[in-house]
């Protein structure tokens, strides 16, 4: 793994009081991360996460921390809470160097980089944590892992129209480096797409972003940027890469470690359930019937009232999928 510092530790500022509201500042086209936990919903604008890559968030009675990667656009929602985490030393909510009195980390960016992912670090143990994995990886931690929850990345349009009630992430204002053309932060203006033009190269890496030279990529059935799910369950991982659903008809099927896993390709993106075994079939638009009914490839919903168990995943590019779990661990259809 290649650990390096690029920037000064909070340079890029997470959100630690994040404000909700009705508004939207973008446009619907716009992608944004969604949670939906204890009957509460809420969106988390990538235009926000760009200058702020982590939001301390508590949702409910659940303690979340909310992260997102431009490089690797790896979009991943972890339960914060110590209690939650696997390999930690000491009993949960200990205190000391373990963990806060209650047991809730809370996270920073630490200005590293680690295989061109993200690198957060805690307040409470200064241990750092590699933003795609979810893995301590130096302090006091080291080698312990957050819980994923269940999350997707979606259009803010879609958003809207599926979640009425929902609420979204206002932009907290401040400074950022991900303002700046340095490696200064500058005040953050967030019509601006600091990453757009990354986004859109065939590039990899800071290099690619920085103009500096990118990484290499040695495979040809599979775009270095192509946008992966993610989904584990114990020593098992399979990353379903959207094009190659899209190319089987926009669904697809998989058994990770103990979870039957069903995945679909939407116009919004690529959304993973529990799989019931019912044999779904594209109907058009995110749409697939199956079982008698017709299904929400976004939401899991049915026409008939029932919905889908959406598992824990994470949103990345597959060069970061593959940096973290190797070449052999995507879906093949």
């Amino acid at each position: 793994m290649d650990i390096r510092r690029v920037l000064p530790r909070d340079a890029i500022p997470s959100v630690d009081d994040p404000a909700f509201g009705s508004d939207h500042f973008g446009e619907d086209g716009d992608d944004v991360v969604v949670l939906e936990l204890d009957e509460v919903v809420r969106a988390y604008p990538v235009r926000i996460l760009d200058f702020h890559e982590v939001v301390n968030d508590r949702v409910g009675t659940h303690r979340v921390v909310v992260t997102w990667c431009p490089l690797c656009g790896a979009g991943v929602v972890y339960d914060r809470e110590v209690s939650a985490a696997s390999g930690v030393p000491g009993d949960s909510g200990g205190g000391g160097e373990t963990a806060s009195d209650d047991g809730v980390l809370s996270f920073g960016v630490s200005g590293k980089l680690a295989d061109d992912d993200l690198v957060m670090y805690d307040r409470e143990t200064d241990s750092e944590w590699k933003q795609s994995t979810g893995r301590a990886i130096a302090g006091p931690l080291a080698g312990a892992e957050l819980r994923v929850l269940p999350a997707a990345m979606t259009t803010y349009g879609e958003f809207r129209e599926r979640y009425p009630h929902g609420v979204v992430l206002q932009p907290p204002g401040g400074e950022s480096e991900a303002a700046s053309d340095t490696d200064e932060p500058a005040p953050i203006d967030y019509d601006r797409r600091p990453y757009e033009a990354y986004h859109s190269s065939d590039g990899v890496g800071l290099g690619a972003h920085r103009g500096t030279g990118g990484r290499e990529w040695d495979r040809e059935n599979l775009h270095p940027k192509a946008v992966v799910l993610g989904v584990e369950d114990g020593d098992d991982a399979l990353g379903f890469p959207r094009s190659r659903l899209l190319a089987a008809g926009g669904v697809g099927s998989a058994t990770v470690g103990d979870t039957p896993v069903v995945a679909f390709a939407t116009p919004d993106g690529v959304h993973a359930f529990e799989d019931p075994g019912h044999g779904f079939e594209a109907v058009g638009e995110g749409r697939f019937r199956a079982d008698g009914t017709v299904w929400d490839g976004t939401t899991g919903r049915s026409e008939d009232g029932r919905r889908l168990e959406r598992v824990p995943s994470r949103r990345l590019f597959a060069f970061a999928w593959q940096d973290d779990h190797g070449p052999d661990a995507f879906w093949s259809g």
